[in-house]
Order: C-alpha cells, then sequence, then structure tokens
C-alpha cells in the first residue's frame, strides 16, 4: 500500500569509524496503514543488489533503543506509529559499498484481523560515494 515510502535512500549513511565502517544504517517507514506493535514486525529483509543479509545482522530502533528481530518477537510494549521513521541498522563489513546498487527491504507483518502476513516491499537505487 505504502511501499514506496518504506525506504528513505536519503537518510543513507555507514556507522563505525570513517575510515573502517561496520555496517550502514537508513530510516524506514511502515508499509502498513496503521501503527503495530513491534512483536508484529515478523521479519525485515534487507539486501543489496539481490544479496539479503542474515537476520543476526540487523538491527532496529523505532526511538526506543536497539532491537535485534529476535527481541522485537517479545516487544508487546513498543509500538510503530503509522508515518514515523525508524532506523534500521545492518553491521556488514566495510559498510555500504560505493557505486550504484539497489538496497531492497521487505517488511513481513503480523495483521491481527489477516490469515496470512502483509509483506510490504521497497527498492530503491542508491548511488554511495
Amino acid at each position: 500500500m505504502f511501499d514506496k515510502y518504506i525506504i528513505n535512500p536519503t537518510s543513507l549513511r555507514n556507522t563505525g569509524q570513517t575510515d573502517a565502517p561496520d555496517g550502514f544504517a537508513f530510516e524506514t517507514k511502515l508499509g502498513y496503514y496503521r501503527g503495530l506493535r513491534l512483536s508484529m514486525v515478523e521479519e525485515l529483509n534487507i539486501g543489496i543488489d539481490g544479496v539479503v543479509f542474515p537476520r543476526d545482522a540487523i538491527r532496529f530502533d523505532e526511538g526506543g533503543g536497539l532491537l535485534t528481530l529476535d527481541e522485537m518477537e517479545t516487544a508487546y510494549d513498543r509500538r510503530w506509529a503509522f508515518g514515523a521513521p525508524a532506523t534500521i541498522f545492518v553491521r556488514c563489513a566495510g559498510g555500504f559499498p560505493k557505486g550504484d546498487h539497489t538496497l531492497t527491504l521487505q517488511q513481513k507483518l503480523r495483521i491481527s484481523y489477516m490469515p496470512f502476513p502483509s509483506l510490504n516491499y521497497d527498492e530503491k537505487p542508491i548511488s554511495f560515494a
């Protein structure tokens, strides 16, 4: 529904030391028209040029502090509001690669009244210097 707004390409940055990045981060928005508790976010699949990062390399922060995807499963007291940006951190030696690439994100969300998960997908071309 709001898939084209999931990735904010202008927010992309490397993390860690400037001369030796240990990952990258970018802002994301919920691809569903209502807010959700973090425990209802089943998966966040992030990829660069078709290569998907492992689950344990991903961290998420909606403003309440960093969580792993496993920790999000029991974050019943934290909510991601519709339209509110959150930050995804990805551990990746060397950070985001320089040059032209495609960044992808798929959100797999559990919606209480739907018998199947909501899959929301966005991909953005990124020129990173």
